[in-house]
């Protein structure tokens, strides 16, 4: 049974998904726990967790347990912000997400190169079944369907598309603003291609792990050093956070006070964000696409200070078109239902094996007979040859439609039916044999 428990932008908000995402590790060992299932897939992105198991004969309700300990949330609180896909529900539930079309902004390419390190996570540390690998391969070759049928994650913008998209109005010159990027992992490749993509030029890289010099190097902009963060945060226009830290990493402490005031604050639900009420000197706009979250929501108050995070990022995200993303759904809804049949053929595997067994034990038997009378001179070679080649044909012809009967059968849940006949015709394998 493929189970998958997720908790998304749709019925958590930011604050329970990031308790989650700190427990990221405890929450992957304790659902690998083998005793629970027989492989794990974990999949943490910005705005939401979910965990998908290999895992037969295990209750959802075990399984909620299990995520509630692991995340130190009451069951009650857990319940009311996960949902629970079991079945074709769960293949149909990943390869909706691998194609953009649960994101907050569907379409979003970024999401299918999660779901692919998601996998790779697993196998390297041993926790992927040969059940999830063929899921999640699945997944891809989906979304890259959908991708090229339906072109929806090209018409699609990623997040940080969409809030660099926002706070356009407020930049104004992006040649001439000073941005200072966050994080160095693959959203923050992202995010910089975003940036290029509106003009900026001034870009500067901090790395709260090390690595800003190594990925400033690669990506031609300028590192920040770990005891320059402060004055860099002072000088800079724009900031785009999307670190993996566990803690805010910009705090209030590192904000002043006198530099703006009168900044409307990102709160239009629809439509245009607001204009400036008054003119400012040079506002600092902040954008928070970590979970957990990079900035202290309180920085928000600081004058002069505008902090656009993930749900309100979410809450101006567009309509989709709406033509696209049906098709989409299409594609999506017939592969989980080819998957889930095709995982149910597997279970006929043991009948075709023993049916098949059996008749290719008796073809064998009769070309060996055959081939000895044309040792012996009793045939000539080329009648020995049509013959051997009449009765392979033969055999083939006699299997198809028991083979094709049997995976039918498993197709429709009833592939013990099946094997169950096999074995009653075919009788005990020491009372098999030709005459």
């Amino acid at each position: 049974m493929l189970l998958c428990l997720t908790v998304d932008h749709r019925n958590a908000d930011l604050a329970l998904l990031e308790r989650i995402e700190r427990r990221t590790d405890t929450v992957t060992t304790a659902l690998s726990d083998p005793e629970l299932a027989r492989g794990a897939v974990v999949l943490a992105t910005c705005n939401r967790f979910e965990a998908y198991l290999d895992a037969p004969g295990l209750a959802p309700e075990q399984a909620l347990d299990g995520l509630a300990r692991a995340t130190g949330l009451s069951r009650t609180e857990l319940s009311a912000a996960c949902s629970v896909h079991r079945g074709e529900a769960a293949a149909e539930h990943l390869f909706a997400v691998s194609s953009g079309l649960e994101s907050a902004s569907v379409g979003e390419a970024e999401i299918a190169g999660q779901v692919r390190r998601a996998i790779d996570a697993a196998r390297a540390s041993g926790r992927a079944s040969t059940e999830l690998e063929r899921l999640f391969q699945q997944a891809m070759v989906v979304s890259k369907r959908v991708k090229h049928r339906t072109g929806l994650q090209t018409r699609g913008r990623s997040l940080v598309q969409l809030a660099l998209a926002l706070v356009d109005s407020r930049v104004g010159d992006w040649q001439a603003c000073r941005v200072l990027l966050i994080g160095t992992g693959a959203y923050a490749g992202a995010s910089l291609a975003a940036l290029r993509a509106h003009g900026a030029k001034h870009i500067g890289v901090y790395s709260p792990s090390g690595r800003a010099d190594a990925f400033a190097d690669s990506h031609g902009i300028r590192p920040v050093a770990r005891d320059a963060l402060d004055a860099e945060l002072r000088d800079t226009d724009l900031v785009v956070a999307c670190s993996t830290v566990h803690e805010p990493l910009l705090t209030r402490e590192r904000f002043d006070d006198t530099v703006t005031e009168g900044s409307p604050p990102f709160c239009s639900r629809f439509g245009r964000l607001p204009a400036p009420e008054r003119s400012r000197t040079r506002p600092r706009l902040l954008i928070d696409m970590g979970l957990p979250r990079n900035i202290a929501p309180d920085v928000a108050g600081v004058a002069g200070v505008e902090l656009l995070d993930l749900e309100t990022i979410a809450l101006h995200a567009p309509i989709p078109e709406l033509g696209a993303e049906l098709e989409a759904r299409d594609i999506v809804r017939t592969a989980a239902a080819e998957f889930t049949a095709l995982r149910a053929e597997r279970d006929a595997i043991p009948a075709l094996r023993e049916l098949r067994s059996f008749v290719n034990g008796i073809l064998e038997d009769e070309l060996s007979r055959i081939r000895d009378r044309a040792t012996g001179g009793a045939t000539e070679p080329d009648h020995t040859a049509e013959t051997e080649a009449a009765l392979r044909h033969l055999a083939g012809r006699l299997l198809h439609r028991p083979t094709v009967r049997l995976r039918e059968l498993a197709r429709e849940g009833r592939a013990g039916e099946g094997a169950g006949a096999v074995s009653t015709l075919l009788g005990e394998p020491s009372t098999r044999g030709g005459s």
